[in-house]
């Protein structure tokens, strides 16, 4: 029996509907921006896993940052203790957060980075007996699958089944070129009101929703609006984090620093699960009483796992090499001169680019559905061709590992281009 065998046999896989997936294949290397299947197939990680691998599969700096800190504490509770890399993993990202970002809260992956900055919002009125009890949001948005980030998501196939569960959200349009307005208006009316905690957003780039961007100056007018109604502002950095946008940070681009960040994903290069929320010290000082009650009640049991502490540090140390920062802005220059062949194409509605991702959405004739048919054959053309992409409606995205090779990367072009004569 084959493992895609075995697969089928035991596993529940996320997003999928198991009722008409077929065998998966079954991945048993990686090297690079390469990936191997057990039957010797070689695939081109156009999508870095999902976003968390910049630096390639198998990296041997971080393996041996695990491996060195494996072999002197691989874990400690982080309840009444510290550890090491726990401490230098901070003085580290205080380095290259913003300068507002004073307090760090380990947690494991994506959804619980938001859990913890929407539970410490709310939490934070709360203690001072203010009822902030809502969360505004932008349609189309996706935060992650637990119910704080569930609820602030947009997305509803992901979320329709839990509606009478979930928090209070208000969702305003996506400021998207032309929807400037109409998106600042109604985050206007909503922040007057005085009855939002928080205003949550993946910062320029919305990934879930195919990639769909909008600029740096509008959003600094929406973080400014926020913070003249206290109403704290969450920026959801998970995908968008550790250089995928040409900067460090999405935020970077910003005149205006948010109240709380979320990171994960490409924060341990992905190795291990790892995330992390960070605070103003206004937020955490909003919990410090000689009430027990006011404290932060949530936490984690791997919280702070210095072994992902370590696998953080040396991705960080990665990222800020030269060799790296020129590999972001090569991946860009390659993006635009694809872009400059490829929205020509009669079957292209439009592309877009933002540092290492870019993304083109196909002219239909109806509204694709997130995962719908159209969306189905171009996943399993791809994959047919050796390319691992997971298209979003009518939107093709690719966003590359940073070590990916202009011949790699111009592969991934090449049967980008062909799909489109399929569909």
């Amino acid at each position: 029996m084959t493992l895609s065998e075995k697969d089928q046999l035991y596993h529940w896989h996320p997003y999928t509907q198991h009722q008409t997936t077929g065998l998966l294949p079954a991945i048993v290397k990686g090297d690079g921006a390469l990936l191997w299947d057990e039957n010797g197939k070689e695939y081109i990680d156009a999508i870095a896993s999902w976003w968390v691998n910049p630096f390639g599969h198998s990296n041997q700096v971080i393996a041996d940052a695990i491996f060195k800190q494996l072999t002197t504490l691989e874990h400690v509770l982080f309840g009444g203790f510290t550890n090491k890399p726990a401490i230098l993993l901070a003085e580290k990202l205080m380095e290259i957060l913003p300068s507002n970002q004073k307090k760090i809260f380990y947690s494991d992956n994506g959804s619980t980075a938001v859990e913890v900055a929407i539970k410490a919002s709310l939490q934070y009125f709360y203690n001072k007996n203010q009822k902030r009890t809502k969360i505004i949001a932008l349609e189309d948005a996706f935060h992650g699958d637990t119910f704080g980030a569930m609820a602030s998501s947009g997305i509803t196939f992901f979320t329709e089944a839990f509606q009478g569960s979930l928090l209070e959200v208000v969702r305003i349009p996506v400021p998207t070129s032309g929807n400037e307005t109409t998106s600042l208006q109604a985050l206007e009316k909503m922040v007057q009101t005085n009855e939002f905690a928080a205003f949550i957003f993946e910062p320029l780039c919305q990934g879930a929703a195919g990639m769909v961007m909008y600029s740096p100056e509008v959003l600094d007018k929406m973080i400014t609006l926020c913070k003249a109604n206290s109403v704290f502002t969450i920026a959801d950095e998970v995908m968008t984090g550790f250089g995928k946008t040409g900067k460090t940070f999405a935020i970077d681009y910003l005149e205006t620093n948010p109240d709380m960040m979320c990171l994960s994903k490409a924060l341990t290069g992905g190795t291990i699960p790892m995330a992390i929320t960070t605070f103003t010290q206004e937020i955490f000082n909003g919990f410090l009483d000689e009430d027990v009650n006011k404290a932060f009640f949530h936490g984690h049991t791997f919280t702070a796992n210095p072994t992902g502490c370590a696998a953080a540090l040396a991705s960080i140390t990665l990222l800020e090499t030269d060799e790296m920062q020129k590999n972001i802005e090569r991946i860009h220059d390659l993006h635009l001169d694809f872009e400059q062949k490829i929205k020509i194409h009669s079957r292209v509605k439009t592309t877009r680019i933002l540092g290492v991702i870019f993304a083109l959405e196909i002219k239909t004739e109806n509204q694709e559905s997130y995962y719908g048919t159209l969306r189905n054959k171009l996943y399993q053309f791809f994959i047919e061709n050796g390319i691992v992409l997971r298209p979003v409606g009518n939107t093709v995205y690719i966003l590359p590992p940073y070590i990916i090779t202009n011949q790699q990367l111009e592969k991934v072009y090449n049967v980008v281009e062909k799909a489109l004569e399929i569909v």
